[in-house]
């Protein structure tokens, strides 16, 4: 191993392998493979330590990543868990879906492959967890204040995490049979094992905090009556009103979101009940619209799924490969990336236009589509032009609609409860979290609109910030 001074530049990146194509498009099981510990501590070592560590400013958390680098580097895997503890409730996730917005902040990455920062995260967790380091936050001394969270997501998780810290009684609402949010029902399973949330989740359990499952406010409770028994409640139900797509034949079988897809196959995967249509792609030409990451993990799932072939239409450009003057660094920057899912079989197109779907008997059966063009105007907007000539008709048979979320329901206990919205129909708070209902408080995707994960731990990390003073009066 070189010497630490000189690590970044005398070791190259190495990422995790990832299993076979033909051995992986077989289960839902993890795809990566992680490098062993000798080869993450040189990983650790490509740290550059530097004066100004914009790793920190990337990461919302604010991760004190140079730190657990060089406790890594040097063999000190605890020191460097209990450091990564001071800022994250959640690394086993974060370490594992986060987009890495650290890593686009990386010093390094500005002439060379930035530092595998999220890689590092995870092995550092996952060996807390392997040598029994990780114990239930369980608070000293309680209070006699109770707090009810609904929802279970990423944002939920952490305000009670942290509440419950402090010492407060906790007890979280979640709809679903199982705790999670979008980690849980909007990603598949080979992205994020569900048993490394149930890990967390137990341990949860075991510092004190309550989870009452298949719980649906409005209908089961109200909300009137959490906010007499409690002394304040939290609203994190996330953000799960899908973007659609409304086109001529949106109405024929064979057109679904992506979060009912997704959710719909979680629910199989672990045999639960589930509502409607089973949504199967065996056998099926799947055209998926959207080319984010929920679009990739509709492809991902289908080709296991075993669909004939898989398409990915997106209506913008296809990313830059490198940065340009648009994304200086240490911004973070909307590159091109090929995910697994990609590499497993599928047909990407950019700069594609959905107008039409065909259709047979009130069946989908094919699309009509066209390109089209983004020409930038005088004052930096770009217009959106489609190209004569090219349109196209193409023959599918099953639909995903993966182009991201409007808003939080409406329908539900929201709606009835008279809680002001913003001008986007997501909650509306003051900077304290508080909404237009005394003593009831709002975190995350819920109130900010469609984010991270990582973003929606630190918004629940601040409410709970902001819950703590109201009930102890510190303001």
């Amino acid at each position: 191993m070189s010497s630490k001074l000189t690590g970044f530049m005398d070791i190259e990146r190495k990422n995790f392998s990832n299993r076979s194509i033909s051995d992986r498009v077989k289960d839902f099981d993890s795809v990566n493979i992680p490098l062993t510990e000798s080869e993450m501590m040189a990983q650790a070592n490509r740290c550059m330590d530097c004066g100004t560590s914009f790793c920190n400013w990337g990461c919302p958390l604010g991760n004190l990543i140079p730190e657990w680098n060089d406790l890594v580097y040097i063999g000190d895997w605890e020191g460097a868990y209990h450091k990564l503890a001071l800022t994250a409730n959640f690394p086993e996730f974060t370490g594992r879906i986060c987009p890495s917005l650290c890593e686009a902040a990386c010093v390094l990455g500005v002439n060379r492959d930035a530092v595998s920062i999220r890689e590092i995260e995870q092995s550092i967790v996952e060996t807390a967890f392997e040598n029994g380091w990780i114990q239930p936050r369980t608070p000293k001394v309680r209070t006699n204040k109770k707090i009810a969270v609904i929802g279970g997501g990423p944002s939920g998780l952490a305000a009670a995490d942290d509440l419950n810290a402090l010492g407060h009684r906790v007890t979280v609402y979640e709809r679903e049979l199982r705790v999670g949010g979008l980690m849980r029902y909007g990603i598949p399973n080979y992205k994020l094992d569900k048993s490394i949330i149930e890990r967390r989740v137990d341990l949860m359990k075991a510092a004190g905090i309550i989870f009452v499952n298949g719980m649906k406010i409005g209908r089961d409770i109200k909300l009137e009556t959490l906010s007499k028994e409690y002394d304040a409640t939290i609203m994190a139900c996330g953000t799960w009103v899908p973007r659609d797509l409304n086109i001529p034949g949106r109405d024929l079988k064979g057109i679904y979101f992506a979060v009912d897809y997704l959710s719909q196959q979680t629910k199989k995967y672990f045999g639960e009940k589930f509502e409607g249509e089973d949504l199967n792609a065996k056998d099926k030409v799947v055209l998926v619209i959207g080319g984010g990451d929920t679009g990739a993990d509709c492809v991902g799932t289908a080709n296991r799924q075993g669909a004939k072939k898989v398409y990915q239409f997106e209506i913008l450009p296809k990313p830059l490969i490198c940065r340009d003057e648009s994304m200086p660094w240490p911004t973070y920057p909307k590159l091109y990336k090929s995910t697994t899912a990609h590499e497993e079989g599928c047909i990407n197109e950019w700069e594609v236009a959905t107008k039409e779907f065909l259709g047979k008997e009130g069946h989908l059966s094919g699309i009509r589509g066209i390109k089209v063009e983004w020409i930038k105007e005088k004052d930096d907007r770009y217009h959106l032009t489609e190209l004569e000539g090219t349109g196209f008709e193409m023959d599918v048979d099953m639909v995903l609609i993966a182009a991201g979320f409007l808003h939080t329901e409406h329908d539900g206990f929201i709606g009835k409860s008279g809680i002001s919205l913003d001008k986007s129909g997501n909650v509306s708070t003051d900077d304290k979290h508080m909404t237009s209902l005394k003593k009831v408080f709002a975190a995350g995707d819920m109130r900010t609109g469609q984010s991270l994960v990582v973003k929606a731990i630190l918004d629940g990390k601040q409410a709970a910030t902001n819950v703590d003073r109201f009930l102890m009066r510190c303001e």
